[in-house]
């Protein structure tokens, strides 16, 4: 029986528009399309995992506006729980806009958090009760990082296991990330965080060095075209990419840390869980958008016997 995962981030409505190339610097450019649609990195992994076949509540903050209920509207269409989502009468539910270059499925995303960056030790503690149950929980950084902390802190001392996506990328104290189990940046966010220039295998390795000397368990750095490394702090594996044809790569560390968490509440350990999240990464990336683009379990699951044959 699959365990329980519990998503707690951020929503935004994603504003995507894409385009035969993205403009310069004071350049206007025509868009070929524009579509809006559900997103931010906690939605989108929480609609991952879901997909994926995953026992999964979000917890996120929402406005009182359109967008809000854009998201509502799509939960529901979904089949998600929403007694997770917390209300904000203030301050308006975040967008992302987004620009996608259609000829190499590249973007470039701004982010306004809205809602997500005004979680309050009050939206904290009405969700208690909801962390303390869980047996994995997945946090980003697209929340207010004091929320964070006291999220992190109240599953570590419940004995729930900690996944971060230390997405986007933020210096984090020394106390907090040694409550973290599983930590899973892209190259670019592990330097940040450890000051390691990560290129290869074994700037990978040094990096993850460096995230297990702060009291981190297991290390996931996802490495784009060089694939996944993986640590659990006696055996690593550098774990290859799939090869598809990206239509859209918004979205795809999302889809990964959705699907590997997944994969974790099954009882894979941490290497074929990060090859469960590959495949479900690899299959996002093949069409466009962002939570719409999440694959299902039986797709997952037939790319996986494929690629790796368990």
């Amino acid at each position: 029986m699959a365990k329980r995962i519990v998503v707690f981030g951020s929503y935004v409505t994603d504003l995507t528009g894409r385009a035969s190339r993205f403009p310069v610097p004071g350049e206007t450019v025509l868009g070929a399309s524009f579509r809006p649609g559900p997103g931010g990195k906690g939605s989108n992994q929480a609609v991952a995992a879901f997909r994926a076949g995953g026992d999964t509540a979000l917890v996120t903050k929402l406005g009182c506006d359109d967008f809000g209920r854009i998201a509502r509207d799509f939960y529901e269409a979904e089949g998600m729980a929403t007694d997770g989502l917390l209300e904000d009468e203030q301050h308006e539910t975040g967008a992302a806009l987004i620009m996608v270059n259609e000829q190499t499925g590249q973007n470039m995303i701004m982010v306004v958090i809205g809602a997500c960056g005004c979680v309050t030790e009050a939206d904290v503690e009405a969700r208690r009760a909801l962390i303390e149950q869980a047996d994995y929980l997945l946090v980003q950084m697209e929340i207010n990082l004091d929320a964070l902390a006291r999220v992190i802190r109240i599953a570590h001392e419940a004995g729930v296991c900690v996944v971060l996506n230390p997405a986007p990328a933020q210096p984090i104290a020394d106390d907090v990330l040694a409550m973290v189990d599983i930590v899973t940046p892209n190259e670019t966010e592990a330097a940040v965080l450890t000051g390691v220039q990560v290129t290869d295998l074994a700037s990978a390795h040094s990096a993850a060095q460096a995230f297990l000397a702060r009291g981190v368990r297991r290390v996931i750095i996802t490495l784009g075209s060089q694939g996944v490394y993986c640590t659990d702090g006696e055996r690593e594996e550098l774990i290859g990419r799939i090869p598809v044809k990206a239509v859209d790569t918004t979205g795809a560390g999302d889809a990964f840390n959705g699907g590997f968490v997944t994969a974790l509440s099954r009882g894979m350990d941490l290497f074929d869980a990060a090859r469960y999240g590959n495949c479900t990464g690899a299959l996002s990336v093949t069409r466009p958008g962002t939570a719409p683009a999440m694959p299902r379990r039986d797709e997952i699951d037939a790319l996986y016997q494929r690629t790796y044959g368990g």
